[in-house]
């Protein structure tokens, strides 16, 4: 037999037997045998919240549902949506300089002062008691007597201090700030209409800063806090608050185009989130600072730390889940 003869029967009758692990002539698995498991796993890692930022919104849906139905019998059993002290509904404050044992003097006058609430005053370095306040919503000269009768002696000006508000004047001061708040929150909406011009992004954010002010009071309902003049004070700061990462969210996915969605998303989450970790680590040391010796900016604090919890769950949960829904029909 010639050499083409050979040849041809050698192709016929031989086949050259193939390793298992041999990939054979397929290009695809001779050049990635064994990375395509591992890109699959890295790409279900990568697009998880692709998969459930819809049913992420039932967390932020769930605790705005809540809040409504507690406000809605916390009104039904008060009458108002929140604890009020005398600073909104009038009374006398006293502060009586000394040491007293703060337990027995609210069970002892407990039945003579009506809403009575008794807080210590310490020295901010020492931390020793130097006074305590008294506010109750008796008059203040019925106050003072009655005070005086349980302590044994006067009350003047060297060891007490008097404070009367009106119930009239309180009244008219708290529906003052919360037309305020509402006036506040009205101007908020209008801004956040007017810089991004769209139905969707603008009511996120405004539902963002909703959520944040009713969670919050709902928690200050839970937590038994008495609301004065200046907690009103910290919800229309709450709402500054509130409002600038989910503006800086919104402008990072809407009107940035470089990179990919989850990319910009991503780089939002960092400057926002070092925004809002920085200025709770501040208001939390403030709170503890503050707390032994002023009953106003203990208030104040307490309540931008509890709304600034809130706002990383309505700003990177329900803010996020409601553009990247819009961005994505959009295209």
């Amino acid at each position: 037999m010639d050499g083409l003869t050979v040849r041809f029967l050698a192709s016929r009758d031989y086949k050259i037997p193939k390793r298992r692990d041999d990939p054979g002539s397929t290009p695809g698995l001779r050049i990635f045998p064994r990375k395509i498991p591992k890109m699959e796993e890295q790409e279900n890692k990568k697009n998880w919240h692709d998969k459930n930022y819809k049913l992420l919104l039932l967390i932020p849906a769930a605790l705005i549902l809540f809040s409504l139905v507690y406000l809605f019998f916390f009104y039904q059993a008060n009458h108002d949506f929140m604890h009020k002290d005398i600073t909104l509904t009038g009374g006398t404050s006293v502060t009586i300089y000394g040491t007293f044992d703060k337990a027995k003097l609210q069970n002892d006058l407990q039945g003579k002062l009506t809403d009575l609430n008794i807080r210590e005053i310490s020295d901010l370095t020492t931390r020793k008691p130097i006074a305590l306040i008294i506010d109750t919503t008796v008059g203040g000269d019925a106050t003072q007597s009655i005070l005086e009768n349980y302590l044994g002696y006067t009350l003047n000006e060297s060891n007490s201090s008097f404070e009367f508000t009106g119930s009239t004047l309180s009244e008219s001061f708290y529906k003052q700030l919360l037309f305020a708040i509402l006036v506040a929150f009205i101007f908020m909406a209008i801004v956040v209409f007017i810089l991004f011009r769209t139905l969707v992004p603008s009511g996120a954010v405004i539902l963002s800063a909703f959520a944040d002010i009713l969670m919050t009071l709902v928690m200050i309902d839970i937590l038994g806090l008495k609301m004065s003049t200046a907690g009103i004070v910290a919800i229309l700061m709450l709402i500054g608050y509130s409002v600038d990462t989910d503006i800086l969210l919104t402008n990072r996915i809407l009107k940035r185009h470089e990179g990919t969605l989850n990319g910009r998303i991503f780089g939002a989450f960092k400057t926002g989130m070092t925004m809002t970790l920085t200025s709770l680590v501040a208001m939390v040391v403030a709170l503890i600072v503050v707390s032994s010796f002023s009953s106003v900016l203990s208030q104040i604090f307490t309540i931008l730390v509890i709304g600034l919890g809130f706002d990383l769950i309505n700003t990177w949960i329900t803010n996020v889940s409601i553009l990247k829904w819009y961005a994505l029909k959009k295209k």
